[in-house]
């Protein structure tokens, strides 16, 4: 991808996020678009931060450090780490990222929040909801949503802000409201249960959901593919 074929992605990707919210009826602010940028190369990465592109989301712990390590020069960047994280994994993610989205077990939890280098704020912090009940999909189930929050907030080293879900496909904009509409009202309900609690995220929407994701809620949408073009399928 060029440098002008990335400029009118992303520009394309922001125009449709403006469009959505006005749709739904929501601030032009209420919504931030994270940039997915896993297996993509450091250089684009660059070429978005220079476009005013400040977040982005990496799956793979070792791809992700090296192109942090080269990027290291850029000002007020902001990682998030989005991907299925296992526990021999948990340090390089606590003492480098800004973000974590995929918390799903409190064991995971705990080993970030006593990783987490005393001299870095907080880290920020999701929960990965399994938002459609499916077998193979990474997430805590809603029935234990509340009992991880609440180990999660006695956490010192950890801040956390909200949900996260992917979603099975769904055809229609109905449906794929449906799991939507119950990670919104868990947060809602999360929020009465802990009213000290900065829960202001809801990480949903991708390529294929966005407007649905933006109808209910959503304050961080992740598109890669429509930022930064087909994905590079091999990684480490």
């Amino acid at each position: 991808m060029t440098d002008t074929m990335l400029s009118e992605s992303l520009t394309s990707a922001r125009e449709r996020l403006s469009r959505a919210l006005v749709t739904a009826g929501r601030p032009a602010d209420a919504a931030r678009l994270l940039a997915v940028s896993k297996t993509k190369p450091a250089g684009m990465i660059r070429e978005a931060w220079q476009l005013g592109q400040r977040e982005f989301g990496e799956n793979y712990v070792q791809e992700a450090l090296e192109k942090q390590a080269e990027l290291a020069d850029l000002e007020g960047i902001v990682w998030h780490f989005i991907g299925p994280l296992q526990a021999n994994k948990t340090r390089a993610v606590a003492e480098h990222f800004d973000w974590v989205h995929s918390i799903d077990r409190e064991k995971i939890a705990r080993r970030l929040n006593d990783q987490r280098p005393d001299a870095l704020a907080p880290l920020d912090v999701c929960l990965q909801v399994n938002a459609s009940g499916e077998a193979s999909k990474s997430g805590v189930a809603f029935d234990e949503l509340e009992g991880l929050a609440n180990a999660v907030l006695a956490m010192p080293r950890l801040r956390l802000r909200g949900l996260m879900t992917i979603p099975a496909p769904a055809a229609d904009m109905a449906s794929q409201r449906e799991p939507l509409a119950r990670l919104r009202l868990a947060l809602e309900a999360l929020r009465k249960r802990f009213p000290e609690a900065p829960l202001d995220t809801l990480s949903m929407g991708m390529s294929d959901d966005l407007e649905a994701a933006v109808q209910e809620g959503a304050t961080l949408v992740r598109l890669g593919t429509a930022i930064f073009g087909a994905r590079n399928t091999s990684h480490r």
